[in-house]
């Protein structure tokens, strides 16, 4: 007999590498770094008769609340593999365990909150309010002699219970229910483990019950109870039939695991064939999303909504002719044609045929005049027309070449603040005389390869690149659109400066692609340097052992502004302002179950603050100012914003360096204050923030957006940064120059390997402070001198 083995449930799912550079697929896993809760569902089957109880569970959770799809662990007490089969068959995310019995939910391994239920019990409601719950050991109170539900009775054995871990700070008993402290349980309303005896055999489910109980039921019951059980009882086919029937949102990775594959020989719904695609769009398996919609909509031009999906699928796969194919079908039907147009838009953007984006951009204009993509899209290439008319003055041989995310209208603030923080390491005039600007997103073809290697070096750089799914594409499976072949032929000296490893926590993505390009990049690259050591050691993950020692640490410039621009010294007086930044890209990645948490906290953190300084909010980006709408509404705080998208670089800067305090969930949030020599605390909702606190060696600067006393600790930290703020500002300094002083040598490194001149007369590695050149009033860099030609390296 072959039965499971009882090492601990919770694995890491972060990326492994072997020596030829292959790896596997799967969430990256990250919550050791931004402190992520991780919630799991368990249940002790004690023998294979329990087992059609734990099914018709687990089938009710699902249809009580499709979009929940946590984590199951099935503990046991070493049954057969087999036994398990048909379990296996209704969650995608089940695990089984060996187990000494049901004591054992209090000692899982990898999980901070533990929902332990019993195949007694049926779910007729959603879990939210327990998957909320943060503190203690929380369960319905067992009634004692006199009938009454006390808590001092302790928990019941048979019945449901959520355990914080965190809580569990004594030794669990081997072989027993712990005795759980009376400071430490929560009670819980009735309904959330109502008894069923409770009930008889007339009396009917009361409509606010969520989870029914059936321990100590006879089996010959009948009755309102007994028919709330029996709907569960379904087989596969009646059980998924009913699953993908149901209205609203489902959780991707059940609906996946219950509509796939479909019957032999049955026709899916096109609307169910689209969902799916969809969800691998989300999760970067375009292919997977081709396959499926190429199918359904063969022959079928009556499909807009489905040819606009395929389109966007195969554009990211870098199959650009058949996505225009698709794109221009869905734009036959009104509905569609905006964003079908908007596709088109950015699809000829990217492959450099700016006249017909524009073209584009005007139709989708014509099919509804609101369209903000296509109106955006519209300025954007109109511009671009306006602009390529006027060429430099400067030879191609005397520019350098920066490859880059270029922000614009009302784009990320920071990434419009770092591309020039970037040129101003390598010239003194970081306008388009000394640079020939190359957007990542653009496909690199034959016309954009000549020009690149027309001049002196060509910058890849900063920022977040190694992401997937910003603006995907199958040529290199990263932001920057370069076929491999392509990428062998450059020539001119080439360096990779600052870039990050910007996956985020739970992000799922096929690594296949980019592990080959970042290969051929670091094998390609004269210099290859990333913003933060976690990023250097990811990266190095996918790599050959023989290129790992070429991934080095280079921080992101904007974190030494100082050093670069004189105009960020200290200022004379700084403003009474605290200003806090949220970031909204990938909600869910970012908070989970915590969003409330954390609203909440954040409204008790800023009423301690609002003693000591104004709170300010600090927007990057419009979608940011959510924050500021969620906590009026749900907290009645007013809070003035500061809309960073529509300032200039050099009022970004000074909006930062005359604040007291920044508290910033965005990575540019920390880095360009913490650079103008302001104090920072990170709201740590993705691993890049963790990465930078740990080079400065100040991990006690963030606070994971998940921590169960958010409030309490942003408060003390920043109340403290202001109540000692020259000694505050001392620090940043201090720690900004050993990040000087890594970029100076690398500077000098760099110089020497691509033969690029030093525009600051910097006297090289080890010698005192540079002084940058200087600047105009307006703030514009003056010309650099005249680069020397250096030959491109073979």
């Amino acid at each position: 007999m072959t039965t499971h083995d009882s090492t601990p449930v919770a694995r890491s799912a972060c990326e492994s590498a072997s020596a030829s550079g292959s790896v596997s697929v799967s969430a990256d896993d990250r919550r050791a770094v931004t402190g992520k809760r991780r919630i799991a569902f368990a249940v002790y089957v004690a023998d294979v008769g329990q087992l059609p109880g734990l099914q018709a569970l687990l089938r009710s959770l699902a249809l009580a609340d499709p979009a929940l799809c946590e984590d199951v662990v099935v503990l046991h007490p070493g049954l057969p593999d087999a036994a398990f089969d048909a379990v296996h068959r209704l969650h995608p995310r089940l695990t089984p365990r060996t187990a000494a019995g049901r004591h054992d939910v209090f000692r899982i391994d990898g999980y901070d909150t533990v929902i332990a239920l019993t195949p007694a019990l049926v779910v007729l409601g959603r879990l939210d309010a327990l998957l909320r719950l943060r503190t203690g050991v929380a369960a319905v109170p067992r009634p004692g002699p006199d009938g009454v539900p006390d808590p001092r009775h302790g928990i019941p054995d048979d019945g449901l219970l959520v355990i914080q871990a965190q809580d569990l700070d004594h030794a669990v008993p081997p072989a027993a229910v712990p005795d759980v402290p009376e400071s430490v349980l929560v009670p819980l309303d009735s309904r959330y483990d109502f008894r069923a005896l409770r009930l008889g055999d007339d009396l009917a489910v009361p409509e606010d019950v969520t989870v029914l109980n059936f321990a100590g039921m006879p089996t010959t019951c009948t009755g309102p109870a007994h028919a709330a059980r029996v709907r569960f009882d379904l087989d596969d086919e009646a059980f998924r039939a009913a699953y993908l029937a149901l209205p609203g949102a489902k959780h991707p990775d059940l609906l996946l695991h219950l509509a796939l594959p479909f019957p032999d020989g049955s026709r899916p719904p096109i609307d169910l064939v689209r969902q799916l695609a969809e969800i691998h769009r989300g999760r970067g398996h375009h292919d997977l999303a081709v396959a499926l919609l190429g199918e359904a909509v063969a022959g079928r031009p009556d499909l807009p909504r489905c040819h606009e999906t395929l389109g966007v699928c195969l554009m990211a796969l870098s199959r650009y002719e058949e996505a225009e194919t698709h794109l221009l079908l869905a734009t036959a039907s009104p509905d569609f044609a905006p964003r079908a147009y908007g596709q088109l838009a950015r699809m000829a953007w990217l492959l450099g045929r700016t006249e017909d984006a524009r073209g584009y951009a005007l139709a989708g204009l014509e099919s509804d005049p609101t369209d903000a993509n296509c109106r955006a899209w519209y300025a954007r290439t109109s511009e671009m027309v306006t602009a390529g008319a006027t060429a430099p003055d400067t030879p191609p041989g005397q520019q350098l070449a920066h490859v880059a995310l270029f922000a614009e209208g009302d784009e990320n603030a920071g990434d419009k603040v770092l591309p020039e923080a970037v040129r101003s390491c390598f010239t003194a005039d970081t306008g388009p005389d000394r640079w020939h600007q190359q957007h990542a997103h653009l496909l690199v073809d034959e016309d954009g390869l000549e020009r690149l290697n027309a001049r002196r070096a060509v910058i890849v750089g900063g920022g977040g690149l190694f992401l997937p799914d910003t603006a995907p594409n199958g040529n290199s499976g990263w932001q920057w659109n370069i076929p491999d072949d392509v990428l062998a032929r450059i020539t001119a000296p080439l360096a990779v400066f600052a870039v990050g490893y910007n996956v985020f926590d739970g992000q799922r993505y096929r690594r296949e692609r980019f592990a080959a390009s970042l290969r051929a990049l670091v094998e390609r690259s004269a210099f290859f340097g990333l913003r933060n050591h976690g990023s250097v050691a990811r990266v190095r993950e996918l790599l050959p052992a023989s290129l790992r020692e070429k991934v080095r640490y280079q921080p992101c410039p904007t974190t030494v502004a100082r050093h670069l621009d004189p105009r960020l010294a200290e200022p004379a007086v700084r403003e009474d302002t605290v200003l806090i930044n949220c970031a909204y890209d990938r909600a869910g990645l970012r908070f989970g179950h915590d969003y409330g948490h954390f609203l909440a906290e954040m409204a008790a953190a800023i009423r301690a603050m609002s003693g000591a300084a104004e709170v300010r909010y600090a927007a990057h980006m419009p979608a940011d100012e959510r924050f500021v709408d969620d906590l009026r509404r749900e907290h009645g705080l007013i809070l003035p914003v500061e809309p960073l998208y529509l300032l200039s670089n050099d009022a970004i800067r000074d909006l930062y360096r005359r604040a007291r305090l920044v508290i910033g969930m965005r990575g540019h949030a920390g880095m360009i204050p913490f650079g103008c020599g302001t104090p920072v605390i990170s709201l740590v909702s993705h691993p890049k923030l963790a990465y930078f606190l740990a080079d400065i060696d100040r991990p006690d600067w963030g606070v994971s957006v998940h921590e169960r006393a958010l409030g309490a600790r942003l408060a003390e930290r920043a109340l403290a940064v202001l109540a000692d703020h020259p000694a505050a500002v001392a620090d940043v300094h201090d720690r900004q120059r050993a990040l000087w002083s890594v970029t100076r040598d690398n500077l000098a490194l760099l110089r020497e390997l691509t033969g690029l001149p030093d525009p600051f007369g910097e006297p090289g590695p080890g010698a005192g402070p540079v002084v940058p050149a200087p600047r105009s009033a307006a703030g514009e860099n003056r010309a650099a001198p005249v680069l020397r030609s250096a030959p491109p390296t073979p």
